[in-house]
């Protein structure tokens, strides 16, 4: 059984702190506003043609509450757009960032390899050869079949995001990627020290607003 939620209360939840004029971090930009919920069809046309399932926490979320919008950081992308540093775009599949949904993502444990990040001390020496020498590892640590099996979710600043991992043995799981400040690959971890999930992720978020604002918090209901 998987910890569900009350849709009516959580948007309540969120009216409240947008009410309130609530400061929390990325708040100025989706100033707790959820987009309209996904018909069925739109999610069930986004699945079979990536050939995935989405985990049903979010799934639930897309249709039952909204197709992102309010949530931690700079908010939850809609589903299938992510941001590039001026608005939203639509990602695909072998786009240079994005990698195969259907194939397993590839990670179980942290992962950082910085092997072949040149020097500093080289780009004053050598500028060219420095040039030369962090082109190719980009192209190595940024390889999008690092994230196979996953999708962006969320910006959370300095091109630090979110991602949701929907094949493989980490199926349903989030993984922080902070390769934009060199510290690589890694799973998101609740508070309480549990693997964060879409839900628990999103709701352990709105706890915390729940604390500023003093209201209650949303109800959660077993699936």
């Amino acid at each position: 059984m998987s910890p569900g939620f009350d849709g009516t209360s959580l948007r309540e939840t969120l009216r409240t702190c947008s009410a309130a004029g609530l400061q929390v971090f990325g708040a100025d930009s989706h100033c707790f506003e959820l987009n309209p919920p996904l018909a069925s069809k739109a999610v069930d046309e986004f699945e079979l043609r990536h050939g995935i399932g989405l985990p049903v926490d979010y799934r639930r979320f897309l249709l039952e509450v909204g197709d992102g919008g309010a949530g931690p950081s700079y908010g939850v992308f809609p589903l299938g757009f992510m941001d590039d540093n001026w608005g939203m775009k639509t990602w695909s599949e072998g786009d240079g960032f994005v990698g195969v949904l259907r194939e397993p993502f590839p990670h179980d444990a942290p992962w950082n390899d910085l092997s072949g990040l040149p020097a500093d001390e080289l780009a004053k020496t050598n500028p060219d050869e420095y040039e030369r020498h962090l082109e190719k590892f980009d192209q190595r640590y940024w390889n999008p079949a690092l994230m196979n099996g996953a999708f962006p979710l969320c910006h959370m600043g300095c091109a630090l995001r979110v991602w949701l991992v929907v094949s493989g043995g980490e199926a349903g799981f989030l993984w922080r990627d902070g390769r934009a400040e060199l510290s690589g690959l890694s799973p998101i971890v609740l508070k309480d020290g549990t693997r964060a999930t879409f839900l628990s992720w999103y709701l352990e978020w709105l706890d915390g607003c729940f604390v500023s604002v003093g209201n209650r918090r949303p109800r959660r209901v077993e699936t």
